[in-house]
């Protein structure tokens, strides 16, 4: 590997960058595999958790899909602006997984209370930071697996996402089958407490941000703020005599 260099100087064989992708990275890929892969099982049993509860109200469900999806991609944008000020990527991320799990057993306890109305409130807020992850997740693993390929770090992602995906879907969908909705739900909840608690614990080791100060073009910007600042006092020192 070449850490110093920029992702374009640094030429790699395709194996030892796929190596390099899953030992920097390996830490946030499963975290992000689990949020995904939950996202994907609830998006695909949506309709029959609903009309198991609410019968007839197959246009309902629909709608609290859509409801999932616009809140989402509200949820996505937001989360991406606050990281692309804050740079607090461990942080940001920690919270909004927290938030997911919260959002999660929140609509597993109220889906069977007989109010759509109340199912279309906590499903559009699971959504929004389920989905909301999911950038975070993505540009937390870049950081980590820099100087690698963006490309390779994101196709292990949704490779990891994928897995976890199929795996939910069809072991939530033979709970619900068995034993209810409630269940299936509570099912999710256990995996995404995991994905919280193993976010706890990743190291921040920002390596890009790293990188980004240490480019010849920021320490001469840097160096030449320091020499403004230096010239002012003598310049109104000199204004005063």
């Amino acid at each position: 590997t070449c850490p110093d260099l920029h992702p374009s100087k640094c030429v790699q064989l395709p194996l030892s960058s796929l190596s390099s992708s899953l030992k920097g990275g390996q830490e946030v890929f499963s975290p992000l595999g689990l949020n995904a892969g939950a996202f994907y099982a609830l998006s695909t049993l949506l309709n029959r958790m609903v009309i198991r509860h609410y019968p007839g109200e197959e246009v309902n469900a629909g709608r609290i899909g859509l409801t999932i999806v616009i809140a989402g991609m509200l949820g996505a944008v937001l989360s991406g602006i606050w990281l692309d000020r804050s740079k607090t990527y461990k942080e940001t991320t920690l919270v909004v997984y927290i938030m997911t799990l919260v959002g999660m057993l929140v609509y597993t306890f109220t889906l069977n209370l007989g109010h759509l109305w109340v199912v279309f409130i906590t499903a559009g807020s699971m959504g929004f930071f389920m989905t909301g992850y999911l950038p975070l997740g993505f540009e937390f693993a870049v950081e980590l697996t820099y100087p690698e390929s963006e490309g390779i770090s994101s196709g292990l992602l949704n490779i990891s996402a994928q897995v976890f995906g199929i795996i939910f879907t069809i072991s939530q969908g033979q709970i619900i089958d068995n034993y209810g909705t409630k269940p299936g739900n509570i099912f999710l909840c256990l995996f995404l407490a995991l994905g919280t608690a193993l976010t706890a614990f990743i190291k921040a080791d920002l390596r890009r941000q790293k990188a980004n100060k240490e480019t010849p073009e920021n320490k001469l910007q840097e160096e030449e703020e320091e020499s403004n600042t230096s010239k002012v006092p003598t310049a109104v020192s000199e204004d005063h005599l």
